[in-house]
C-alpha cells in the first residue's frame, strides 16, 4: 500500500497505528499484521515500511516520506525508534494523550519533553493534533481553543529544542459545510494560523466530523478542503477520503483522492498570490475574532495555570485532573542526585 500510494502521487505515507497503543506501557516487538484501526507501531514495522518508501523513491524518482506515531505511554520510545529508522514525521502533541487517552497531565508533559528533545536532534518534524479539538468542540464556537493550542505546542517544543521549520502545528477543515459561509471561516481560520506560524509547516487536517456516506458529496467536501488548502499555503496536507464513514479506504478511493487533489494544487498553485483580503469583510473580521479569543483565552491559561486550564474543559471540552489518568504510577519526585547522561547529551545539542 504504501508503494502504490507513492505511485499514485502521494508524497508522505502514514502508517495508521492500532487503536489505543497510545495505552500499552511498552512497546511490541518484531513484524505485526493484526491490529484493530491499523498496526502495531514496532521497530520492525518502521523498517519494513521505510524499505517500501525507499524503493518507492527509487522506481519513481520522487522522495516518498514516512511518519507514525508518538504518543501516550511510550512516547520517548517510539521517538527513538523512529529516529534510528529514518523517519521523516511523527504526530507528537504535547496535550493529546491528556485530553484524548486520559494520560496523566505530568506523566505527559514529561515524556514530550524527553520525546521532543530525541526529535529534534534527528531533524524530524512533529504534527501536533489540535484537529481532534474539533471533534469533540464545535469548529466555529472553539475555533479560537486551536489557536492557543497552537501556541502552547509551540512553546513546549522550542523548550526541547526544536527549530520552527519542524514545528507541524495541526488544525482541521471541520466546520459544518452546510453553514451558512462556512468556507470563508475556513479560509479565515487557515490564512490566520498561516501568517502567525509563517515559518512552520503547518498540518491541515480533512473533513471527517461531517461526512455522512455519500461518497459524491464527501468527494465535493474534500475538494473544498484542498482549493482552501492550497490558497492559503498550508504545508502538510493529509488526503480526504471520500470513503470515509464506509469502510477503509481501498487502493482506488485513495487514487481517486489523490487525483483531485492534484488537479487543485495544480490548477489554483498561484490563487493566494492574487487575493487580497477585503478589510473589515467576513474572512478579516473573523480572523481577527478568533486571535482576540485564544489571546484571552491563553491569558487565563497563564492566571489559572495550565493544569486548571485543562481541569475545566478549556481544550476540546474534555476535562483531567492533575493526578488522574493512566501512568500516574509511574511519576516520581526527581532526586537532587538525579543523573540522566543521555538528556544532558540532548540538551547540549
Amino acid at each position: 500500500q504504501a508503494k502504490a500510494a507513492g505511485f499514485a502521487g502521494a508524497d508522505i505515507v502514514a502508517v495508521i497505528r492500532a487503536t489505543a497503543q497510545s495505552l500499552l506501557d511498552y512497546v511490541p516487538e518484531g513484524p505485526t499484521t493484526e491490529g484493530y484501526g491499523g498496526t502495531y507501531a514496532t521497530q520492525e514495522n518502521f523498517r519494513i515500511i521505510r524499505r517500501a518508501t525507499d524503493e518507492a523513491t527509487r522506481d519513481t524518482g520522487t522522495y516518498l516520506a514516512q511518519t507514525n506515531y508518538s504518543s501516550g505511554l511510550c512516547m520517548s520510545e517510539i521517538a527513538w525508534m523512529a529516529a534510528v529508522e529514518r523517519l521523516d514525521m511523527l504526530l507528537n502533541d504535547a496535550m493529546y494523550g491528556i485530553l484524548f487517552r486520559d494520560i496523566n497531565m505530568q506523566r505527559t508533559f514529561i515524556d514530550q519533553y524527553f520525546s521532543r528533545r530525541i526529535i529534534a536532534r534527528s531533524g524530524i518534524v512533529i504534527n501536533t493534533g489540535e484537529d481532534n479539538y474539533l471533534t469533540t468542540a464545535d469548529a466555529v464556537e472553539k475555533a479560537h481553543t486551536v489557536l492557543a493550542s497552537q501556541f502552547i505546542n509551540e512553546a513546549f517544543a522550542r523548550r526541547a529544542g526544536l527549530r520552527e521549520e519542524q514545528m507541524g502545528l495541526g488544525h482541521a477543515f471541520e466546520i459544518n459545510p452546510w453553514l451558512e459561509d462556512s468556507l470563508l471561516f475556513e479560509l479565515a481560520q487557515a490564512q490566520l494560523v498561516r501568517q502567525i506560524f509563517d515559518r512552520h509547516p503547518i498540518k491541515w487536517m480533512p473533513p471527517t466530523k461531517f461526512k455522512t456516506g455519500d461518497i459524491f458529496h464527501s468527494h465535493v467536501h474534500d475538494a473544498m478542503f484542498n482549493l482552501v488548502g492550497i490558497t492559503t499555503g498550508q504545508s502538510i496536507e493529509l488526503l480526504g477520503m471520500f470513503s470515509e464513514a464506509i469502510h477503509t479506504p481501498l487502493l482506488m478511493d485513495r487514487y481517486l483522492s489523490l487525483k483531485s487533489a492534484r488537479y487543485i494544487f495544480t490548477a489554483a498553485r498561484h490563487l493566494g498570490d492574487e487575493i487580497q483580503w477585503k478589510p473589515g469583510g467576513i474572512v478579516e473580521s473573523r480572523a481577527r475574532e478568533v486571535l482576540d479569543k485564544a489571546h484571552a483565552l491563553l491569558g487565563e491559561v497563564e492566571r489559572e495555570t495550565l493544569w486548571d486550564a485543562i481541569g475545566r474543559g478549556a481544550f476540546g471540552d474534555v476535562k483531567r485532573t492533575r493526578t488522574g489518568g493512566k501512568g500516574y504510577a509511574g511519576v516520581v519526585a526527581r532526586h537532587p542526585e538525579y543523573l540522566n547522561p543521555v538528556l544532558e547529551v540532548l540538551e547540549r545539542s
